[in-house]
């Protein structure tokens, strides 16, 4: 939930899950500004969908949020000026199935059983991974173990990360059950007092 102005950790309460609906969430990394922008374009489509048609069967899904928002990155970039963000779409497709994907500045998109951005492309997936190596293994993961997994990861972060806060949201996305998100989550346990033990810490004689 951090939002950095250079080296400067300026804002600590960035909300950056965004609801779409009942069948999706939209997670934004990267520019603030551009992630403001994306939203704005979210709200202008949500109203679309609300007071334009009332049938649900019409109703955006998360398959049909990402490839709208995909063409939108794709657009930006043709035209040389690209938004600044990772994205990543959650939720369920038409057929009642999870479906998660992502799409980057470059209008690059890709879908896999997990996914990460930022700095969890390189330190969550391999614990995701560890929890959900396939798409089989993904068919039979619990809620429990999801969220347990995720927040694993968030633990890792936030020990390697520097600039980071202990603060982040979460989303949970059932089919035909409405979308749960919990903002402000803080980790659970989290101390810094194994670094005494660690050579080279402190004045440490070794």
């Amino acid at each position: 939930m951090t939002a950095s102005y250079g080296s400067l950790a300026r804002f600590s309460d960035v909300k950056r899950l965004r609801k779409f609906n009942d069948f999706a969430v939209v997670g934004l990394g990267g520019d603030v500004s551009d992630m403001q922008y994306i939203d704005r374009l979210l709200n202008t489509l949500s109203i679309d969908q609300n007071y334009g048609s009332s049938d649900a069967a019409t109703a955006l899904n998360a398959k049909n949020l990402h490839t709208y928002i995909s063409k939108v990155m794709y657009k930006r970039r043709s035209d040389f000026n690209p938004l600044w963000n990772a994205i990543l779409v959650a939720g369920i497709d038409e057929h009642k199935k999870p479906f998660l994907a992502s799409a980057d500045l470059l209008g690059t998109t890709f879908s896999a059983p997990t996914l990460a951005t930022g700095f969890g492309a390189h330190l969550a997936q391999p614990i995701l991974r560890r929890y959900v190596p396939d798409e089989k293994a993904a068919a039979a993961l619990t809620k429990e173990d999801a969220v347990k997994a995720v927040k694993e990861c968030m633990k890792v972060l936030f020990y390697r990360d520097a600039r980071s806060i202990d603060n982040y949201s979460i989303a949970v996305v059932e089919a035909d059950k409405e979308v749960d998100i919990k903002e402000n989550e803080k980790l659970e346990n989290q101390s810094w007092a194994f670094a005494e033990g660690i050579k080279g810490y402190g004045t440490q004689t070794v």
